[in-house]
């Protein structure tokens, strides 16, 4: 006679239950086009999917419409011709908006979190994401749930994979994000569009859960911040030029002082990009 398995509640309950909170919802066209700009354009994050053999790239906790979701995947579609883009929301009801204008299997809309729940079913050879964007999601968590939040998606990603986790203002004018592998974070960019700043610093109210309160004197991240707007007070002679060319020189300035991974074309954008260890809090 055959005896039916016994379920594992753990496993069946992790089925059942998308982990995590919803977002607060706010999804303007065009907020994350720059980080989808620089995964794009940053060869080590698009080696990431270009290099795979079956990229899956996640699009965690897209809000109130699929608008974000959309342009991420016509954003990095010229990365593989394979490429699946896959939204994940908890709330049912912007699952079923984001069904409303999929297009599998290019773009697909599921249920679920951190756990990435049910995201294998279908996909063959699935060795788990090969990135996983989540701008704006763990802003309501407290610091030590973010960094748990950061170990759980990191240790679901392919083994080549990335996860960039970080938040935006509602326009996308002022961003922060960390990019992680398997094994923590790696970088840390700022990206701004100059002319909405007074100084560089005024980032510091969208630096990433796990950085944002650390922004006091003693911390990496206060120093950064203040060498920087340090930078961009000896580049003022260059505002004739306009905001850009003044950020530009500022992170020049920036880049004689500090470790800096990208150079003048993403500079003339806005960007800088650091290791993490340049800014690493002290735990």
């Amino acid at each position: 006679m055959n005896v039916p398995k016994k379920r594992n509640p753990r496993l069946a309950a992790g089925r059942a239950r998308a982990m995590g909170m919803p977002t607060r919802g706010t999804t303007n066209p065009n907020r994350l086009r720059r980080v989808d700009r620089w995964i794009a354009a940053t060869p080590w994050v698009a080696r990431a999917v270009s290099a795979s053999g079956n990229p899956v790239v996640i699009d965690l906790g897209y809000g109130a419409t699929p608008t974000t979701t959309v342009e991420l995947a016509q954003r990095l579609g010229g990365l593989h011709p394979q490429l699946r883009v896959v939204g994940l929301e908890i709330d049912p009801e912007r699952v079923a908006a984001g069904k409303a204008v999929a297009d599998p299997p290019r773009l697909e809309f599921r249920r679920g979190g951190f756990e990435l729940a049910g995201l294998a079913a279908g996909i063959r050879d699935f060795r788990g994401p090969t990135l996983v964007r989540a701008l704006n999601v763990l802003r309501q968590y407290t610091e030590p749930e973010a960094w748990k939040a950061w170990d759980e998606l990191c240790s679901r990603l392919a083994p080549d994979g990335l996860l960039v986790e970080g938040t935006c203002d509602e326009i996308g004018r002022r961003c922060c994000w960390v990019t992680l592998d398997r094994g923590g974070p790696r970088t840390l960019t700022l990206a701004c569009l100059p002319s909405d700043l007074d100084k560089p610093s005024d980032l510091a109210e969208r630096l990433p859960k796990t950085l944002i309160h650390r922004n006091v004197p003693g911390e990496r991240i206060h120093a950064l911040l203040t060498e920087l707007d340090a930078c961009w007070a000896n580049a003022a002679p260059l505002a004739t030029f306009g905001p850009r060319a003044r950020w530009a020189h500022a992170a020049r300035l920036f880049a004689e002082r500090w470790p800096v991974l990208d150079r003048h074309p993403r500079w003339r954008l806005g960007e800088l990009t650091v290791p993490w260890a340049s800014v690493a809090p002290d735990l």
